[in-house]
This record gives C-alpha cells, sequence and structure tokens, in this order.
C-alpha cells in the first residue's frame, strides 16, 4: 500500500502541491466551525451561528465555479491567489468588527465565500501533468480524499486550539494567513504557472452540459449535507457532556475513519466500474451515519463516529474518477470546482439544519440530518443510474491522440514526457 502512494509522492512537484493546496483551504474547510465558535463567543445562538455558515457555504457555490471557468480560461496564479487574499481580507474584517452589524458581518462572509479560491479543482487539474500516468492520477485521488479528511479534522483541531489560546477572532485571523501562503506556494510552482486547458466548446452550460456530472452533484450535495450538518451536531453533543474536548475525539475519529477508508481504497484497482462502485461506496456511507442519531455515551459514540468515517473518503475519491469521465473537454478546473460547490452547498444546508434540530428537538435530531442526507445520496445514484452509467468519455488513445494534437492536457492522462 505505502510503495503506491510514495511513488505518487516522490513525483516532481506533488508533495508540494498536495501540502500547499492543503494550506490554502485551511480556511474553507474550517469554515463553517470557526464561524460558529465565532458566533457562540459573540453572544449568538446556533440559529445565527448556521444562518452565517449557509450564507458563505452559498457564496463559495456561487464562486467556485465561475473562478474555475476563470482559471479554465486564463491559468491559475492570475485567479488563484488575488481570490485567496481577498477571501482572507473579508474574513478578517469580520474577526476585527464582530457582529455588531450584522449587514456588515453577512457581507464579510459572503465576500470571503465567494472569493475562495479554487484550489481543489486546480490540483486536480495539476495531476495528470505531474503524474502521467492513469493509475498514479486515481491514486492521488485517494491521496487527496484522505489528505482532505486529515485537514477537516486536523482543522477544527487548530481552529479550537486557537480559540483556547487566543480567541475566536485569532483564529480567524490566523487560518486565513495561513491558507493565503498555502495559495502562494501552488501559484509559485512551475505545474501551477504553466498549465493551460485543452480547448473547449463554447456553451453557456460549461461543465454542467454534461448529464451525468449533474448527477453526480445532485447526489454529493446530500453527502456534504450530511457531514455539514454533523458539524453542528458535534458541538452540540459536546455541549450535553460538559466537554469541549469531546468534540475534538468525535472530529478525530471521523478522520481516522476516512484516513483508513481512502488509504484503502486507493491501495487497489477495482474491476468495477466507478459508477457502480460509487452507489456501493455511498450505501455504505449512509449505514454509516444512521447509528450516530442513537447519541450514545461518549466511548461508543466516538467509535460510531470513526466507523461512520470509513466510506467519506472512498466516496469523494470515486466521485474524482467519475468527475473525470463525464467532464466535458476543457471545463477540467470548472467541472471539478462545480463538485467543490454542490458539496459546500450541502454542507451549509447540513450545517442550517442542523443548528434549528438541536434548539426544536435535540441532539439526536441534528445527527438524524446526516442519516437523512446519506440516504437521500444513495437514492439519488439509485434513480439515475442509467445517466450516470454512460460516461462521456472513458480516457484512451483517441482522446489521448486528440491532445496530443493540441498539445493540451485531459484528466485521467498526459502526454507530459517521463520526469
Amino acid at each position: 500500500m505505502a510503495v503506491g502512494y510514495l511513488d505518487v509522492l516522490r513525483a516532481r512537484h506533488a508533495a508540494r502541491l498536495l501540502a500547499g493546496t492543503l494550506v490554502g483551504r485551511l480556511p474553507n474547510g474550517t469554515a463553517h466551525i470557526a464561524l460558529v465558535l465565532f458566533t457562540r463567543a459573540e453572544g449568538g445562538s446556533y440559529t445565527l451561528a448556521g444562518a452565517l455558515a449557509a450564507v458563505y457555504g452559498l457564496a463559495t457555490a456561487v464562486g467556485q465555479p465561475l473562478l474555475g471557468r476563470a482559471v479554465d480560461l486564463y491559468g491559475q496564479p492570475r485567479v488563484q491567489l488575488p481570490a485567496a487574499v481577498l477571501s482572507a481580507l473579508a474574513m478578517s474584517l469580520l474577526a476585527l468588527t464582530g457582529l455588531g452589524s450584522l449587514p456588515q458581518a453577512a457581507v464579510a462572509v459572503a465576500v470571503a465565500g465567494l472569493a475562495t479560491p479554487p484550489l481543489e479543482g486546480g490540483l486536480r487539474a495539476l495531476w495528470p501533468s505531474v503524474l502521467e500516468r492513469e493509475d498514479r492520477v486515481h491514486r492521488a485521488y485517494a491521496l487527496d480524499a484522505v489528505a482532505q479528511e486529515v485537514m477537516f479534522t486536523v482543522g477544527p483541531l487548530l481552529v479550537t486550539a486557537l480559540v483556547a489560546l487566543w480567541s475566536p477572532a485569532a483564529a480567524l485571523l490566523v487560518v486565513n494567513a495561513v491558507g493565503v501562503l498555502g495559495a502562494l506556494s501552488v501559484v509559485l510552482s512551475e505545474p501551477s504557472r504553466t498549465w493551460r486547458s485543452a480547448p473547449r466548446e463554447a456553451h453557456w452550460l460549461g461543465a454542467l452540459r454534461s448529464p451525468g456530472l449533474r448527477v453526480l452533484l445532485g447526489a454529493f450535495f446530500f453527502v456534504g449535507l450530511a457531514l455539514g450538518s454533523i458539524t453542528v451536531a458535534g458541538v452540540a453533543y459536546a455541549d450535553d457532556h460538559g466537554r469541549e474536548a469531546v468534540y475534538g475525539w468525535l472530529m478525530a475519529a471521523l478522520g481516522l475513519g476516512a484516513l483508513i477508508g481512502g488509504l484503502g481504497y486507493g491501495a487497489r484497482r477495482w474491476a468495477a466500474p466507478p459508477e457502480r462502485q460509487l452507489r456501493v461506496i455511498v450505501a455504505l456511507l449512509a449505514l454509516g451515519y444512521l447509528p450516530l442519531a442513537l447519541t450514545p455515551p461518549v466511548p461508543a459514540m466516538t467509535a460510531l463516529a470513526a466507523l461512520a468515517g470509513v466510506f467519506l473518503a472512498p466516496a469523494i475519491a470515486c466521485s474524482f474518477i467519475v468527475v473525470d469521465r463525464h467532464a466535458p473537454r476543457g471545463t477540467v478546473t470548472e467541472a471539478f470546482s462545480w463538485l467543490v460547490t454542490t458539496f459546500g452547498v450541502g454542507a451549509a444546508a447540513g450545517t442550517a439544519a442542523a443548528g434549528p434540530a438541536v434548539e426544536l428537538g435535540s441532539t439526536a435530531w441534528s445527527f438524524g440530518v446526516a442519516g437523512a442526507g446519506g440516504a437521500a445520496a444513495l437514492a439519488v445514484l439509485l434513480a439515475t443510474g442509467r445517466v450516470l452509467a454512460a460516461p462521456r468519455r472513458t480516457p484512451g488513445a483517441a482522446v489521448k491522440s486528440e491532445n496530443d494534437r493540441n498539445g493540451a492536457v485531459e484528466p485521467g492522462f498526459s502526454t507530459a514526457p517521463e520526469a
């Protein structure tokens, strides 16, 4: 298992791009919990915290595909770094001015979300030119998904540590400053500076003209909803048990499960088509979320969180391959950004729904939102199986030869020489 991943990380620029992208995505990966903790510290309710998180998520949903399309058209450095700086400045304004003026706070959060750089989509667009072989690219998708889950674990722990040492406002400032440094590291790298998207067909829908991609996005809205609800539900569960550290244990367990599942998924080749794999993985993911609504004592709850995380990273990694197979030519960054967008919108919706669920019902109700999200994602995949089973293309010789003629790189393969 380790040999395959070391092969990916030993490729020139790979480790730097992965690390820089993860650091650059830290503000986005921690925004929901940071906003919850900041709002609560300022005297706001869970509902207000959920509303601000929803504003951020919806703004990110608007910004990601637009910025992703801009990257496809103009390259990465001219879009990624200015966006990262603007997003950090907007979140810093919120941290320094607080919630005294709710309209101003909402605008700051909206700008921060709107300007969130599409680093995730950018990294997945770079993998083919850096790794050169389809099997290495698919393994990198799994490694990327695992690293993302580690970030979603370490990020909230970092935020809670900064809150404990200083304040929620300081946590917002530090995390966003670090995020700009990560984006800077990526855009200064050679692959980012030289990458160009393949020629694209002019179409107002862009990547969304692919029916298979639209189906995938619909399913992953509900996967995001499930994960987003766990953020608020975990905080409420920790409050119920009178210990803030409980939240960290739950998130760490969720991340550990994702780490194990993602590494195992990427370590081997799978015979079934990715679309069929995805249905099975999402079914297991939904089954893992349902028992969380039982809210047992902390040791059992931590074990259930680890189990729930096992199939999350494989689901994300498999979705990257499906995007690869269904994205229209020349829309790679935009297509991956749409996946980030729908996942983020789902997470924001889950966060917004879990807040009132806690206040109107109980912590168990908020975890029930996660179970419902997993079940809905599976229902979408089952109901649209025929659409998703017909990829627009499969990476192969015909498309590769067209890339050779155009000098462009598509996801899943590369025309670059061996390093």
